[in-house]
């Protein structure tokens, strides 16, 4: 197996200063994945997920966010302390990302063909025509139909699932090293959200590539990923094998995660982590997870517990995941 890292991410720090005060969006993540990789990243929405994405790429607005602490290792460098200009190759080229929302990643005024070349002339140096050229391969690479056709169209004449397509084509244009996939299958259908993740599967392998998989979308990451971060108030809770967390799974939350999933033999009645996301204003004392745990104990609500390797390859935050 390959045994080289393509990230590795040590207590990474983004906060957000708001005029009613600090927001730990992300707040001490730590996990390194290697050559090859995919990552499913699962949580509620507003735990952190999308900011850990572009604490990444170094898209965190600034102000009011700003990455206060930790190492992003990539290719050998902390890209957290690079100028913005060395960040630029980096960016796009080495590492990609495909946003949640394809209509507004493009822009509008412009037609595909040319933000597809834009990328190909600034990270790899093609004259027009051949960029041009590598861009209608890269569209058909992605099982886009008649590709020529598409290079020439805008955003608004494309639908959903062609849109995320050719994202997809944008972002593996320059071979990077990790893509980065934000909810990639976010209002497609069914039908266009299966090839669109075969797609995903398909390029992995042929262009050996990490991947870190934004999703809520269990049943997607037990399909494609390695490897499972479960993401609480900013905070990993727990960090194991894909299968490791569906057979076994020990944080109260990430159990509750799975047993709120739809069952076929079930009454039709969906079982529901109670409570809400806390006010990130506003977290309580402790485990950050305790006021909606149904095993919270005294300690819970004083300390909060530190990542903790519980096996070979599994990991969890918490005190009483074993009882």
């Amino acid at each position: 197996m390959n045994s080289e890292k393509t990230i590795e991410i040590k207590n990474l720090k983004t906060h957000f200063f708001t005029e009613y005060g600090r927001i730990p969006a992300v707040d001490g993540v730590d996990f390194e994945l290697l050559k090859g990789e995919v990552l499913g990243l699962v949580g509620e929405s507003g735990c952190g997920k999308s900011v850990l994405a572009l604490s990444i790429l170094r898209l965190v607005p600034d102000p009011p966010g700003k990455i206060i602490s930790g190492e992003i290792n990539f290719s050998g460098k902390n890209i957290i302390s690079l100028p913005e200009r060395e960040m630029r190759k980096i960016r796009g080229n080495r590492i990609s990302m495909v946003f949640q929302e394809p209509m507004t990643s493009f822009n509008p005024v412009f037609n595909i063909g040319n933000q597809i070349k834009e990328c190909l002339i600034l990270h790899k140096g093609f004259k027009k025509k051949e960029a041009w050229e590598k861009a209608i391969e890269l569209l058909y690479q992605v099982g886009m139909k008649r590709p020529e056709e598409v290079m020439k169209r805008y955003p608004h004449q494309l639908s959903g699932g062609m849109l995320q397509r050719a994202m997809i084509a944008m972002a593996i244009s320059c071979k990077p090293s990790l893509l980065i996939a934000d909810e990639p299958t976010t209002a497609l259908d069914v039908s266009v959200q299966a090839q669109i993740l075969d797609l995903l599967l398909k390029l992995k392998e042929e262009l050996n590539m990490s991947i870190i998989l934004i999703t809520h979308d269990l049943g997607v990451v037990s399909e494609m990923a390695d490897w499972v971060a479960v993401m609480y108030t900013g905070k990993i809770q727990e960090f194991a094998k894909v299968e490791d967390i569906f057979k076994n799974p020990l944080h109260p939350y990430t159990i509750g995660l799975l047993n709120s999933l739809p069952q076929f033999n079930s009454s039709g009645k969906l079982n529901a982590i109670e409570g809400n996301v806390p006010d990130f204003l506003e977290l309580p004392m402790g485990c950050k997870f305790n006021p909606r745990c149904p095993k919270v104990s005294s300690i819970c609500k004083e300390i909060e517990p530190n990542l903790e390797q519980v096996s070979e390859k599994h990991w969890v935050r918490c005190y009483n995941c074993c009882l």
